[in-house]
Parts: structure tokens; sequence; C-alpha cells
């Protein structure tokens, strides 16, 4: 499956779309390690090597996001370079918004699609991270001529070795048995009759079966055989590594702290037994001695809830008090404030009556009004003139036309 794929499969965002990213930087990971990032990068730069989940989420890292950032940058200019071209690598001090503008433009010049803003990969950390990095990886393994090949599988031999393993020991147990036993313990009977495995040999060989003509005979004396036995029996032995994963060393663990569980617990439970009956008898004896007190205190007792019933009772008179109390209060401060109102009316109206501003303003207003009555009478007898004049000189129109009226009428009789 290529990234493209899995690209497309992420789009759709499935239940697993979430852990996408953590199975990219797995595999991306592995690719590094082909590569051999760790002399090429890691070496020369004097940082650790990278976790499965370095790149999938900041939650896996401890320092802070500028450090996965920066990484992401080395790797990422490392792998352009690998892919055969050339890019510089960038400074840690460079403006991040530069940087990523030029890895998108080499991983577009690769054929990567870009569907995502460049902010994302600000963060140094998450899925498009994850993507860019494995997709530069993919261009620099094309370039070194990388092919994956099939996996093979070991085949498992673990019962045939725990067999062997088993046939081993009762070999070896077999061995120091016979060992320790003396030459002259070998009963007659025993003994290997060698007439009779003469001749079952000759009918072997009329059977067809291959066998030799002669029957090999030792010559070694068994004194001396026993003595080299005792002699290299030290080198005969065998140690098996016990494996922590077999489920036999989990069995004795299993036993060894069952017996260490049941050997403290014994010692344990006489202690707590001993805790527990020294306990009872203390609780024993505080419920005689609280028995006794209260025998003793029985009369103190009912003075204090006689003493108590009267203080109920006077809290309950001294809040019927207070009601009351309460009450006159709130009507002596409406009596207080009407008081109040009162006498700021009194105040008010007895600096009006001694205050002599309002006279001076009623006759400078008595001035003011004769002034402007005098102005009106002038005016009105400039009227009046003007008024006059024209009824006088319309008067005398009047006049003079009639004048004119009757000369004219004089000569018409005279003629």
């Amino acid at each position: 499956m290529t990234d493209d794929t899995r690209r497309g499969e992420e789009d759709e965002r499935g239940p697993g779309a979430a852990y996408q990213m953590f199975v990219v930087m797995e595999d991306l990971l592995d690719k590094l390690k082909l590569l051999d990032y760790e002399e090429a990068v890691l070496e020369k730069h004097n940082m650790k090597a990278l976790s499965r989940h370095y790149f999938a989420s900041s939650a896996y890292m401890t320092s802070n996001p500028g450090e996965q950032f920066y990484m992401f940058t080395i790797l990422a200019s490392w792998l352009i370079n690998e892919a055969g071209r050339p890019f510089e690598q960038p400074q840690e001090y460079d403006d991040p918004n530069a940087t990523v503008a030029n890895i998108l433009a080499e991983l577009r010049a690769f054929g990567g699609k870009v569907d995502f803003p460049p902010s994302k990969l600000k963060a140094g950390s998450g899925e498009h991270v994850c993507y860019v990095l494995d997709r530069l990886a993919e261009e620099a393994l094309k370039k070194k001529s990388f092919t994956w090949k099939k996996p093979c599988y070991p085949t498992e031999e673990l019962e045939e070795d725990s067999v062997m393993e088993d046939d081993a020991e009762l070999t070896l147990s077999k061995v120091e048995e016979e060992m320790t036993e003396e030459p002259d313990d070998y009963e007659e009977d025993d003994l290997i009759d060698l007439d009779a495995l003469k001749a079952r040999t000759n009918q072997n060989e009329v059977n067809g079966s291959s066998k030799p003509e002669d029957i090999l005979e030792s010559n070694t004396d068994a004194a001396e055989w026993n003595l080299e036995v005792e002699r290299v029996l030290p080198q005969l032995k065998v140690t098996i590594r016990t494996d922590n994963k077999d489920w036999r060393i989990h069995v004795d663990q299993m036993h060894q702290h069952k017996e260490g569980i049941e050997s403290s617990l014994k010692e344990a439970k006489g202690y707590l037994n001993k805790l527990q009956e020294e306990i009872s008898k203390t609780l024993e004896k505080v419920g005689s001695r609280e028995k006794y007190i209260n025998n003793q205190l029985e009369h103190l007792i009912q003075e204090f809830r006689s003493a108590q019933s009267k203080l109920s009772e006077a809290k309950e008179r001294y809040q019927q008090g207070s009601g009351g109390v309460t009450e006159r209060t709130r009507v002596l401060s409406e009596i207080s404030e009407d008081l109040e109102k009162v006498k700021q009316e009194m105040e008010e109206k007895g600096s009006s009556m001694t205050d002599g501003a309002p006279v001076v303003k009623i006759k400078q207003s008595l001035t003011k009004l004769k002034q402007e009555i005098v102005q009106m009478d002038i005016r009105m007898g400039v009227v009046e003139h003007t008024l006059l004049q024209a009824k006088l000189k319309e008067k005398s129109n009047m006049t003079r036309d009639m004048h004119a009226t009757n000369i004219p009428e004089a000569a018409i009789g005279g003629y």
C-alpha cells in the first residue's frame, strides 16, 4: 500500500484514522534505520534516537515542541538530499514558514500530494508531519534502489528442543548412575554372550542386512575405562540455561511465593490475633470506664440539659424582643425621614423670607418694564404722527382732486 492510498483511507476518517499516524510513524522509523540515519543524522548532530511515536503526537515528547520541529526539519533536509535533490540544511533560528514552504515545494517536486495548510507542520508532530517524512523516506529508498522482500519466518523447534533437553537430562542421569556403580557389581547374566551375538550377525547377513563380518570386541580394561570416565566426568556435565519465559519456572516461582506467603501469614496471623485481643480488651476497658463516667456525671448531665432548655427559651424570648425592636427601629427611621423633610422645607421658607434678592429682582423688572413702556409710547406717538400725516396728505389730495373737477364744469357752463 502506497502513501497516496493510505492518505485516501485517512480522508475517509474511519474509526482507526486517529491511530493511523502511529502506524505511519513505526514504518517511518524502520525506513530511517534502513537508511542508517543513526550515523548520518544522530551522531552528526549529537541527538538521541527516535522513539516509535516521536512524531505521532506531542504527548510522547518530554521537551518543548520546538525541538520536535527542529528534528523534523533536519530529517526532511537529509532525506531530500538522500533522494538526489540538493537542499540546504535549515538552522535552528531560521524562519519556520520559509523552511516549511521549501520542504513542501520539494515534496511537490517528488509528486507528493500537499492538500493541507503549511501551518500543520509547524507543530512538529501529527499525521501531516509523519506523512511528509514517510514520503521523503520512500523517495530516498527508491534512489538507493531498495526493494522490500518477503519475510522469512523461522521454523519453530521449541518442542523438539525441550524433548532433546529432557532426553539429555535422562541420559546424563543414567551415565552418572552407571559411573557411580563399581565394576564388581555386574552380574554374570548381564555379560554379553559373544557366540550368540555372532550367530545373530550371521543370520542378519543371510537376511540381506549390511553388517560387518566380525563383531567388534573391545580390548579396553574396565578399571582403566572407569578411571577415564571419572577423569572426564566434570567435562561431561551440561548446564542448561533457564528460560524466564518457561511455564515451569513460573510454576516454581508461584510455589515459592505461595510458601513465602504462607510462612509470612503464619507469623503475621499470630501478631494480628494478639493485636486483636489487645484491641478488644482495650475496647472493653473503654466501655466500662465510659459507663462509670456516665453514672458519676448523670446529675451534671441533667443540670446541663435543664440549662440548655432554659437557654433555648431565653433565645426564643430574645428573638421575639429583637423582632419588636426591629419594627420600632423601622418606624423610627421613617419618622426621622419625615422630620428631616419638614426641617428642610422650613429652612427653605425661612431663607426665602429673609432673603432680599427677590425684591431686588422685582425692582429691576419694574424699572425695565417702565423703560419698555416709555419706548412703546414713543413708538406709538411716532406711529400716530405718521398716520396723521398720511391722513392729512390724503385729505389734501382729495381736496385738490375736487377743485380740479369743479373748474371744467364752470367753464362749460359759461359757454
